[in-house]
């Protein structure tokens, strides 16, 4: 009830220690409070709090409009309401290194587990789409310095995300996620990835968590959680699955407003009033209300 059981802290010591049995960590990407607490509720290990999502919620496209202070404010949302570790998107940090370093300290405010911050140039672009364009990577490491000397929780989770497996090809991409790690990265996120050998490949070359981005319509196969699991990944990520499953319900419910004039057929495909308040825990709100708020209006009209 109206925050999460479990401290920051605690969230990302249990992260930490997911990670490090080598059990897979699954993260479907909340996009708002209300699915966080589904995800939970359905028994993932994880929430992520997705770039391209943020962007979409905000009617903008994914190429590096949004801010530290809209991101860290959904961010903050999002992780108070789950018991679950939130991985955010930072995208290339919000500026310079010392800019970086305030993203991480932000961050770290507002109760996440970890943030992963990418090697594009600034305007980024999804990591998915052609024409790219990477820093050089003495750059890129500067970034991962800067966050990991910033961090005041040692269980804060730094990844580092490199795209320039699809700028320079996959020799670039293990020489850029090792030096990555050599930077302080605790983690290599692999953008866009083409099989499960490059997946394997990443794997074989550092010695850090590995993550999988299984967004559809995008560069890599939609491979299953076993087929990741097989290579050695260890944290895969459905960043925007859960967006398009209700942005296309409802743009299915809009069009049967226009051609039957009530949405009495969709009625049987609707989260339930009792669902939406089992979520939301009502329960626990009735009984703060009638075990605590005692307060008697008729008897303090004075």
């Amino acid at each position: 009830m109206l925050h999460a059981n479990l401290t920051a802290s605690a969230k990302r010591a249990a992260f930490r220690a997911r990670l490090a049995s080598g059990e897979l960590v699954r993260m479907p990407g909340a996009f708002n409070p209300l699915s966080a607490q589904l995800i939970q509720d359905k028994g993932f290990e994880g929430v992520y709090i997705s770039g391209a999502v943020m962007s979409a919620d905000l009617g903008l496209p994914d190429i590096g409009l949004t801010t530290l202070t809209e991101v860290a404010g959904r961010a903050a949302q999002i992780a108070r309401v789950t018991d679950l570790p939130a991985l955010v998107d930072a995208d290339t940090g919000f500026g310079e290194p010392m800019n970086v370093a305030r993203t991480v300290q932000v961050m770290e405010d507002a109760g996440v587990a970890g943030i992963h911050l990418e090697d594009q140039v600034n305007p980024k672009r999804c990591g998915h789409l052609d024409g790219k364009e990477v820093v050089d990577e003495q750059t890129a490491l500067k970034r991962i310095r800067a966050a990991a000397s910033a961090r005041r929780d040692p269980d804060f989770l730094i990844m580092a995300r490199t795209d320039i497996r699809g700028v320079e090809g996959m020799s670039a991409a293990i020489d850029r996620a090792k030096a990555l790690v050599d930077a302080g990265a605790d983690a290599i996120f692999p953008e866009a990835m083409a099989s499960l050998e490059e997946f394997a490949a990443i794997r074989a070359a550092v010695d850090v968590p590995v993550l999988a981005n299984m967004t559809e319509f995008g560069k890599s196969e939609l491979f299953t959680t076993a087929q990741l699991a097989d290579v050695g990944v260890n944290i895969v990520i459905f960043p925007v699955s859960l967006l398009r499953l209700a942005m296309g319900a409802a743009e299915r419910g809009l069009d049967t407003i226009l051609a039957e004039g009530s949405l009495t057929s969709k009625v049987p495909e609707m989260q339930t009033r009792a669902r939406l308040y089992e979520l939301v825990d009502y329960a626990a709100y009735g009984s703060f209300d009638d075990n605590i708020f005692t307060f008697d209006l008729n008897n303090n009209r004075s």
